[in-house]
């Protein structure tokens, strides 16, 4: 999964004399259903072909080798976007399979081309989940429904209950406050680890998890900085695989994104009736689209439509014409055409939201969009 930290690892790497090759591509099985991405991808190589130095080329000929036999040997296992960043001769290989698009791409150079994965960290909802108990705690990273376990707080010395009876009994009152100092000195330590986590990877709302008593306490002792982005909580068990874990906040998740979807729908809807920078129904997407003018494209999960495509520049529309207005090429028919917006939309650097069922949205056409101006 990405994160900040790898991404600036990588940022931080120059070759040396040696070069990269970062590769951007759009495998999503609905625009590509004949893995069409293959075509794309020598399209682009042959591009590379006719504006790279030839000595720059038996450099990195080793790097396409290698990313196109990991293209064609991978077909199957793709989602709908697949970054690669190369240098056989740094010996230095990185994959991406995507649950977003990416606009194709290739670049050569002396450090790798980032760009468009930290767009998607910085576009697209991470939730921290932490995980805690009296004496520990798990800290993961959420997002594009994957999750990834990124640390571990363990205290050790944290005193259990001791026997009844005898002379002990005498001072359990007194011994049970010395193990809540204690488990209190552990959440701290939690709280403060979690608090470096979030401003690292600038993540703004926390799903909590763990036993209910543990849960209760870390929830008293948080600081509002860290109670505000504190979305949900659910009971689990310390040793839960991440699976189990994901499962769990899943639903804590999609309930706030839920709520965060009829906000933004809402918001839509407002600025497309008062004439605002928004607008709804495809035509009116489109024609936007095509202007360059959408910063946030929306539409209803499950939302198919048909149109017309131009076969050299992928010009995008509903109506029907006999040539394509801008490169005067031929138009086909195609039955992806919300995929095909979508993916434009990426391409000109919008964030794109897919909405769960929402009635407000659907009477209105089933997509609309946030525009620059």
């Amino acid at each position: 999964m990405l994160n900040r930290e790898e991404l600036r690892e990588i940022a931080e790497i120059h070759g040396n004399g040696n070069y990269f090759v970062s590769m951007y591509l759009n495998v999503n099985p609905v625009t590509n259903p004949k893995g069409d991405y293959v075509i794309h991808f020598k399209n682009m190589l042959r591009g590379i072909s006719d504006g790279v130095e030839k000595k720059i080329l038996k450099k990195i000929t080793a790097d396409i080798e290698k990313m196109e036999a990991f293209i064609v040997n991978n077909k199957r296992g793709f989602r709908k976007g697949l970054a690669i960043l190369s240098s056989a001769e740094g010996a230095f290989w990185k994959d991406y399979n995507l649950a977003v698009p990416v606009k194709n791409g290739i670049i050569v150079d002396r450090t790798p081309y980032i760009e468009p994965l930290l767009d998607i960290i910085n576009n697209y909802q991470r939730y921290a989940v932490v995980l805690v108990d009296k004496e520990s705690a798990r800290l993961f990273l959420v997002q594009l429904g994957e999750i990834v376990e990124y640390g571990e707080v363990h205290t050790a010395d944290i005193p259990g209950k001791h026997k009844k009876g005898g002379w002990f009994a005498l001072s359990q009152n007194h011994y049970e406050r010395h193990i809540d100092y204690h488990v209190g000195l552990h959440l701290k330590d939690v709280i403060k680890k979690l608090e470096t986590f979030l401003k690292a990877e600038k993540i703004e709302n926390v799903v909590l998890g763990g036993s209910p008593e543990a849960v209760s306490m870390f929830r008293e002792m948080i600081q509002k900085t860290v109670a505000d982005k504190l979305i949900g909580a659910f009971s689990s068990e310390m040793i839960a695989k991440n699976n189990e874990v994901l499962q769990k906040a899943m639903p804590v998740i999609a309930g706030y994104e839920k709520e965060k979807e009829k906000t933004s729908v809402s918001e839509l809807m407002t600025g497309a009736m008062k004439g605002g920078n928004a607008v709804i129904g495809m035509e009116n997407v489109l024609s936007a689209l095509q202007e360059g003018r959408v910063m946030r494209l929306l539409f209803v999960k499950d939302f198919k439509e048909s149109g017309f495509a131009c076969k050299n520049c992928r010009y995008i529309t509903k109506q029907k014409v006999s040539a394509c207005p801008y490169c005067n090429n031929a138009i086909e028919q195609i039955n992806y055409l919300v995929d095909l917006t979508a993916q434009k939309a990426v391409e000109h650097g919008a964030i794109v939201e897919v909405v769960s069922e929402n009635k407000e949205l659907s009477k209105a056409g089933n997509i609309g969009a946030f525009l620059r101006f």
